[in-house]
């Protein structure tokens, strides 16, 4: 499975309670919005002029354009 649209990325938890973190621009980084996943579910998630970062705890798989990765 690929996915390669710039300024997103995909998410598939590997396991349940997943948590992605979107973190925002600026002079102060800030959490701004949290997403829990269950094994299985995917989430695709864009960076925007507010989110700068992407955090991802627990076992899943991250797709990107620079290819796929899994944390955890």
């Amino acid at each position: 499975m690929t996915f390669e649209h710039e300024g997103y990325i995909m998410v598939q938890a590997l396991e349940d309670g997943v948590t992605i973190i979107g973190l925002t621009r600026g002079q102060a980084t800030k959490f701004h919005h949290t997403e829990k996943l269950d094994q299985g579910e995917v989430m695709i998630a864009q960076f925007t002029e507010h989110t700068s970062a992407i955090k991802i705890r627990g076992k899943a798989k991250i797709f990107t354009k620079l290819g796929v990765v899994e944390s955890g």
